[in-house]
């Protein structure tokens, strides 16, 4: 099976790439459907970074519930208890593998996250 590209972005990179049973979404950062960063902290951005993942996950045919892996970076660590209460909320049961950093990220933003999706064809 080839490898197949889902969604399209301002920057070159493809939002999904499935290959084979594995789907793999980019980076996701907490910019609206304007293309504007959300306001408010932490709470807000993640919220809007795991939307974005979903919608991702979904031009590939998943789900959060495929997700078995995700990568994680804040810009801040102390922000980590208010980004893990609400990652919790959309991982509420069989939570992915996770790796979490802190990291000056390449815009103002406070959280990036990519996901790998597990979902045989």
């Amino acid at each position: 099976m080839p490898k197949q590209t889902f969604g399209t972005s301002h920057v070159p990179l493809s939002p999904a790439v499935r290959a084979g049973d594995f789907v793999y979404v980019s980076g996701q950062v907490p910019v609206g459907s304007d293309g504007i960063v959300v306001k408010g902290g932490i709470t807000e951005q993640t919220e809007q970074v795991l939307a974005n993942v979903k919608a991702a996950l979904a031009l590939a045919g998943c789900t959060m519930d495929d997700v078995v892996k995700t990568t994680v970076w804040l810009e801040d660590a102390r922000d980590f208890g208010a980004f893990n209460a609400v990652y919790a909320r959309h991982f509420p049961k069989n939570p992915p593998a996770r790796t979490t950093v802190e990291s000056r990220l390449m815009i103002d933003i406070k959280i990036e996250v990519e996901a790998v999706a597990y979902r045989p064809v």
